[in-house]
């Protein structure tokens, strides 16, 4: 059943303090002051047909405080919006004719101020994660102006720690790129003077596979990564390109909030790190190799220390965060293989731009490994003296013991990525 938009609401909060921002979006330079504020429900669960409508959402929210849960149409199917509905959000669709709300099947009081983020769904169906403004946003020191490239999809998390510091930081531009502008995003992002980009590093590795001279021509004084493991060689690749930058990988998800910053080019964090206890800073500990972090910036609900799923090792002094333990762990015969290792060597290798690893069933061994890789341009494999499976098997030999080198390794001809930006992985 539909019902009617509720008629403008007066704004209940001061404008944020990034409000004389620039906002570049669907190729139109504006303010965040100046984008519109539709009159949403309360609580309500927008479902956002483009950038442009996530962005006026979230403004709505930082001068309203309505209860808002903000995604995208892709991400929600009809159990999900019947699930929101039983919640007592009115879903309600945002686009170029406006809002499009649904009336809740169990309506109730709003909970002012709260935020709900929806989780990738890597463990099953996503779930609810509820925030606020202020726990979503983990930058509040000063910052040297930047024009900072966003190319999340709206209303995940890492999404809102890029929106949420245009909105909270004077001098902290934003150019958001849609999902079909992805491929060109270099050129969007020179033509707007973009210095600063978050990605995930699929993103990151995806761009230089495709395009490394256009990515070269972005003056990016600040890259981030985020969002899947990080390891040695995707760093190593932007330091090539950018020798002047600050590159940062940053772990963060819903539930526990940004818990590890780094900037000193390395994969992984120091060991020295571990079950260090200060004021206003998350804990970081290691159960059963498994990260567990202790943070101020929480979902509701999960304070104290909160198992994170993802599976770590200490190698060289160094914490790395290497996969899901549901996923990263492939026992063969017996012996434990990381997924992450095996692809951390794979996109080591100088012809390799990306990798993906998993176990296949075997005789005997119960798994093997295999592999999927996709070639960097210069060396496609093929019979006239490009690397081939053969050289990637011996390559992988001479870095893994027996067991963990993949028995089968398929080139594929383009980097998969999702709507998170992410692969597979």
């Amino acid at each position: 059943m539909t019902v009617a938009a509720p008629g403008p609401v007066a704004a209940t909060h001061p404008e944020p303090a990034g409000a004389d921002n620039r906002v570049v979006v669907g190729g139109v330079a504006l303010t965040w002051r100046e984008l519109p504020t539709p009159a949403l429900p309360d609580p309500a669960a927008v479902l956002a047909h483009s950038a442009a409508h996530a962005l006026a959402a979230a403004r709505q929210h930082a001068v309203h405080g309505t209860e808002l849960l903000l995604t995208t149409t892709s991400r929600v199917d009809a159990e999900m919006r019947a699930d929101l509905s039983e919640a007592g959000f009115t879903v309600t669709v945002l686009d170029h004719d406006g809002t499009h709300p649904s009336a809740p099947a169990r309506p109730r009081a709003a909970d002012p101020g709260r935020l709900w983020l929806l989780t990738s769904g890597s463990t099953g169906r996503p779930k609810r994660v509820g925030h606020t403004l202020d726990t979503l946003t983990t930058v509040r020191a000063d910052q040297p102006e930047r024009t900072w490239l966003c190319p999340y999809a709206p209303g995940t998390y890492a999404w809102w720690q890029v929106v949420t510091l245009s909105l909270t930081q004077p001098g902290q531009h934003l150019v958001v790129v849609e999902p079909d502008e992805l491929d060109d995003w270099p050129a969007v992002a020179a033509a707007h003077g973009v210095d600063a980009a978050s990605g995930t590093p699929t993103f990151w590795r995806r761009t230089l596979y495709r395009d490394p001279v256009a990515l070269a021509r972005v003056p990016l004084r600040q890259i981030t990564l985020g969002g899947e493991p990080v390891d040695q060689a995707i760093l190593d690749q932007l330091r090539a390109v950018f020798p002047t930058a600050r590159i940062s990988w940053i772990y963060a998800s819903s539930e526990v909030g940004a818990s590890i910053v780094v900037h000193d080019g390395r994969a992984g964090f120091p060991v020295d790190w571990l079950d260090r206890q200060a004021p206003g800073r998350p804990t970081l500990s290691v159960r059963d190799d498994e990260l567990v972090v202790t943070s101020p910036y929480h979902g509701a609900g999960l304070a104290g220390p909160v198992r994170t799923g993802d599976r770590v090792q200490v190698v060289d002094g160094r914490v790395l965060i290497t996969g899901r333990l549901d996923s990263d762990e492939i026992n063969v015969g017996g012996s434990k293989v990381s997924a992450g290792v095996v692809r951390g060597v794979l996109t080591g290798h100088p012809s390799v731009a990306w990798a993906r690893i998993t176990g296949r069933r075997a005789p005997v061994l119960g798994r093997m490994v295999v592999a999927e890789v996709v070639l960097t341009p210069a060396d496609p494999a093929s019979a006239d003296g490009g690397v081939d499976e053969a050289a990637l098997v011996r390559w992988c030999a001479d870095r893994l013991p027996e067991h963990a080198v993949p028995r089968r390794i398929r080139v594929l001809t383009e980097i998969p990525v999702k709507e998170t930006l992410k692969s597979d992985v």
